[in-house]
């Protein structure tokens, strides 16, 4: 590791340990030449996941898209802050254990209300409706009419 000081291509560990999170460890060096220290932090090297987008857009993957959405889906329902966090967790783990780097957004849609489904009938119907864009009433009584013949 190079020292930041002096620039000096060595230095030397003096104390290792993983951050509060367990996401990285933090070490604290000294040079070997200048004697100055320094902190680093070791990070796994997670290459960006990409959601391609409805027009062939492509963007990293964001946690808090997802979370926003649930959220404003979940507002005013009897769902904890706790359910809410296990879900978003649940729906990142199956997103990134996908055996490929890239996931249209289309299939994270479906994995959300799929997760919805299953913790708030209201909230899914929250969800689907903006998700799906329904053009019209229809289309939403049939979406509805899926759900009540799923039970």
């Amino acid at each position: 590791m190079r020292c930041p000081f002096c620039h000096h291509k060595d230095s030397k560990v003096l104390d290792s340990r993983a951050t509060e999170e367990g996401a990285s460890i933090r070490r604290r060096r000294e040079c070997t030449k200048c004697s100055r220290r320094f902190t680093t932090y070791e990070r796994l090297d997670q290459v960006p996941f990409m959601i391609v987008k409805k027009d062939g857009r492509r963007e990293a993957f964001s946690r808090d898209k997802i979370l926003n959405g649930v959220l404003k889906a979940c507002e005013k329902r009897p769902i904890s802050p706790d359910q809410i966090e296990k879900m978003i967790d649940d729906i990142e783990k199956d997103v990134r254990n996908t055996t490929e780097r890239e996931i249209t957004s289309n299939e994270v849609g479906e994995i959300v209300m799929e997760r919805l489904k299953e913790l708030d009938e209201v909230a899914y119907v929250r969800f689907a409706s903006v998700y799906r864009q329904f053009k019209d009433i229809n289309s939403f009584m049939s979406e509805l009419q899926q759900l009540l013949e799923g039970e």
